[in-house]
């Protein structure tokens, strides 16, 4: 008898491009962790730890490891542009607000994201 499995997703990672962004707004930690961390607050993410790492002369780097995985954001304030990426194994996590709000905190003109499917199903 041939065995019947169904492989479901994991995850789902959401890829976020803000461009046009206010270049002050992503130059400095201490408000882009900010942002990050309200981020996830208003996407239902339960925060675990949050690193944070500010670049000489400017940009920052950062991760939030929430219960459901995670946020991550990179800044490039001479371009105006933050790469974000949302990963969530959970479906409380509302991963659009991520991109909502993060893209109003940094004045953000342009946005793209894209999402993918994690799982064995991906690699299959």
């Amino acid at each position: 008898m041939k065995e019947s499995r169904t492989v479901k997703t994991l995850g789902h990672h959401s890829l976020i491009e803000l461009s046009g962004c206010d270049p002050e707004k992503l130059k400095r930690v201490v408000g882009v962790r900010r942002a990050m961390l309200e981020a996830a607050r208003r996407a239902n993410g339960t925060i675990v730890k949050a690193v944070f790492h500010a670049f000489s002369p400017w940009g920052v780097s950062g991760v939030v490891v929430i219960a459901e995985s995670h946020l991550t954001i990179h800044t490039w304030p001479e371009h105006g542009y933050a790469a974000v990426d949302v990963f969530s194994c959970s479906p409380k996590l509302k991963q659009a607000e991520v991109r909502k709000w993060l893209a109003k905190e940094f004045g953000a003109r342009r946005t793209k994201t894209v999402r993918l499917r994690r799982g064995p199903q991906a690699v299959g």
